[in-house]
């Protein structure tokens, strides 16, 4: 009888302890006031420059440990708003992002750990064409209320590393390699 209740008092504690560990909120994106952005230079003519409007994203922040955070985020390609709109087809095409095949873009920033310093840097897995690769991502959060937090971040990537740009557009005497990407995202807690 000794040993059944050390063991009720043994799940209990670790019943409480594995809900503690979990104890992460869950943040939703709005997706009215939240941007991803993206900006490539082009050789004497202005940088190709847009937005994705259709983007979602799962995010847990533990406030209070810091620990354990995560962030999946996607983005529909065939969503993009760009200053070059005549080249939209051509962008969207197999050429560059062959929406066809691969329709949506991937960033996974997997379990990470901050403190209490706004500026968060961390290696991020995105997933573009079906290439998965790490990215440097910089990141600030910024806590406006109980229930709203905004996190602005910037990365850069390869654009032949991932395959956007084939054939003739492949050279990076036109289209430069790197592409930055820029978010300014708010979360409201679910």
């Amino acid at each position: 009888m000794r040993l059944s209740y050390q063991l009720i008092i043994i799940f209990s504690l670790s019943l409480f302890v594995s809900l503690q560990v979990y104890a992460k909120d869950k943040w939703i994106i709005d997706k009215n006031l939240s941007t991803i952005k993206f900006e490539l230079p082009v050789l004497l003519l202005d940088n190709a420059e847009g937005k994705f409007v259709d983007f979602d994203g799962l995010i847990e922040i533990d406030l209070q440990n810091y620990k354990n955070n995560k962030a999946i985020f996607s983005v529909t390609l065939d969503s993009v708003e760009m200053n070059y709109k005549e080249y939209k087809n051509l962008l969207l095409g197999s050429t560059f992002l062959d929406i066809k095949n691969f329709p949506i873009a991937l960033l996974d920033t997997k379990k990470f750990t901050f403190n209490t310093d706004k500026k968060i840097d961390l290696e991020v897995e995105l997933t573009i064409k079906g290439i998965t690769k790490l990215v440097p991502l910089t990141l600030e959060v910024y806590i406006l209320a109980d229930e709203l937090i905004q996190i602005q971040g910037h990365f850069f990537f390869s654009r032949t590393i991932f395959q956007i740009g084939m054939n003739k557009w492949s050279s990076t005497a036109v289209l430069r390699d790197k592409i930055k990407i820029k978010t300014n995202l708010f979360l409201f807690k679910e």
